[in-house]
């Protein structure tokens, strides 16, 4: 089991540079969790193509829902006092400290491509590339 963001999850369901390493990553472990922030970031990620004309309607609606199928019982509403905490500590966003927190509170790594976190968090955020090379 492994903790991904949203910098993981989106190429794995949208084609692009990470895509491959994603692809990789849920052959390795297919167990995925998130918190449940996975859901807007994704939404924004989307609204993002549909603003810049990269898919459809139709494209992200069908987007959302297989990554919804795909970690349906399977994203967690994570405590708040503990983001905060880490937020506090650490200068990050709590968007970020959520998956942080969920990554700590399983003892599993954090897979993102956001350098923040893996220089914050070394020894829970890890690159794809850095997770598979293991």
């Amino acid at each position: 089991m492994i903790v991904v963001d949203t910098s993981v999850l989106a190429p794995f369901f949208i084609p692009g540079e990470l895509s491959d390493d994603a692809q990789k990553a849920v052959q390795k472990d297919s167990s995925w969790i998130a918190p449940r922030l996975w859901r807007s970031e994704f939404r924004n990620v989307l609204a993002t193509h549909l603003r810049v004309q990269k898919m459809t309607l139709e494209q992200a609606v069908e987007t959302i829902s297989n990554a919804e199928d795909f970690l349906r019982d399977r994203d967690y509403e994570i405590d708040s006092a503990a983001v905060l905490d880490l937020a506090s500590r650490s200068g990050l966003s709590a968007y970020d400290c959520e998956f942080i927190v969920l990554a700590q509170q399983f003892g599993i790594p954090l897979l993102t491509a956001d350098r923040r976190l893996m220089t914050a968090f070394p020894e829970t955020a890890l690159s794809l590339r850095q997770w598979l090379g293991r």
